[in-house]
């Protein structure tokens, strides 16, 4: 059984931290704090994140600042990024949040299903894409494989369990592909592409050993 997805919750304020773990608690992910930028920033040194919530007003390093030193390093630039902020933000704050790489960015109060549907679908991406990576490692291997003739039948058991999980990851494709037509979510294009793009290489390089 993987573990659980973790999202990085990064404000400065307490309530803001415990309001967003009531609103993520029925989805199957681990929330972990971080207090401000700084803290955010070594987080991210020891521990795999699918999401990042960050909060723009932060005393010292503010939001941006943080996602900038995110997106520079090559360990945590992909790390998806949404930005929290007040209604009274300066109206360049969307303009900047989409600069500084956010993939969205909501305002407080926000819908707390609008900030849980957007939440569940990063997460369910981050898992596929590591089941994918699975998948991807399995095929490498039967495909370097050079077995002795006695251990022929090897591949013949790994490939029709590949097969399975390929099909099952493609079948959870289509199923979020469908639930982000329905949001009518333009963030969600590109990582779908991507990950759609990933499978189906994943899936001629099956059919090539089959």
């Amino acid at each position: 059984m993987p573990d659980r997805a973790k999202i990085l919750l990064v404000d400065d304020r307490e309530e803001n931290l415990i309001a967003l773990e009531a609103i993520l608690s029925s989805l199957d992910l681990v929330p972990v704090r971080a207090r401000s930028g700084e803290e955010a920033l070594k987080a991210l040194l020891s521990t795999e994140f699918a999401l990042i919530l960050l909060d723009v007003r932060m005393p010292g390093m503010d939001g941006f600042e943080t996602a900038s030193h995110i997106k520079r390093r090559e360990r945590t630039r992909n790390i998806p990024i949404i930005f929290l902020t007040v209604v009274d933000s300066a109206p360049d704050y969307a303009f900047r949040s989409y600069a500084a790489g956010a993939v969205d960015y909501l305002t407080k109060p926000f819908d707390p299903w609008v900030l849980r549907a957007k939440v569940s679908v990063f997460v369910e991406l981050y898992n596929m894409n590591r089941r994918l990576a699975e998948q991807a490692g399995m095929l490498r291997e039967r495909l370097t494989a050079e077995l002795p003739p006695g251990r022929a039948g090897d591949q013949a058991a790994v490939l029709p369990e590949l097969s399975r999980r390929l099909t099952a990851v493609e079948s959870e494709l289509a199923r979020v592909r469908e639930l982000a037509r329905k949001s009518n979510d333009p963030t969600l294009t590109g990582p779908l592409s991507d990950l759609a793009d990933r499978l189906n290489h994943l899936r001629s390089g099956f059919d090539a050993l089959t």
